[in-house]
């Protein structure tokens, strides 16, 4: 089944210069590039993408985290996008990711394991009304 999701490159990311690296992951599984752009997140998009963590008290942190600089923003799409855009980013902490994950190569710890994606279609549905106009959503090039 053809799915799309969101994959964001979060700040410390962005700043270990590995946007292009993880493009190229997504491009080499063969999933398509629907859309892309730098946006820099606000409080309030934050409380409704995060509203499942908005009491926890590491929220604030994550937030701060978050706006620290701008992200990159996609949605790629693909047979069975959500599953390999899971193998390829790898668990939240990268010290549980398998070698060869975005998140094992490159992250540091849960909140700054380099990339942010959907957890289900709904959230992925969710996420890119939040982020993306329709015009901004292409299809695949073929």
């Amino acid at each position: 089944m053809y799915e799309q999701t969101v994959v964001l490159v979060k700040p410390d990311g962005y700043a270990k210069k590995v946007v292009g690296n993880v493009i190229g992951r997504f491009e080499a599984a063969g999933l398509d590039l629907i859309a892309l752009k730098m946006v820099r997140l606000t409080q309030p998009v934050l409380d409704r993408w995060y509203a499942h963590h908005k009491d926890k008290p590491f929220f604030p942190d994550l937030s701060a985290q978050m706006m620290a600089t701008p992200v990159v923003a996609m949605v790629v799409g693909g047979e069975g996008a959500l599953g390999k855009v899971f193998a390829i980013c790898g668990p939240t902490d990268p010290a549980e990711a398998l070698p060869g994950t975005i998140r094992r190569d490159f992250g540091e710890s849960k909140p700054k394991n380099v990339v942010h994606r959907s957890d289900s279609a709904e959230a992925a549905r969710k996420e890119i009304g939040l982020l993306f106009a329709p015009e901004e959503l292409f299809s695949p090039a073929r």
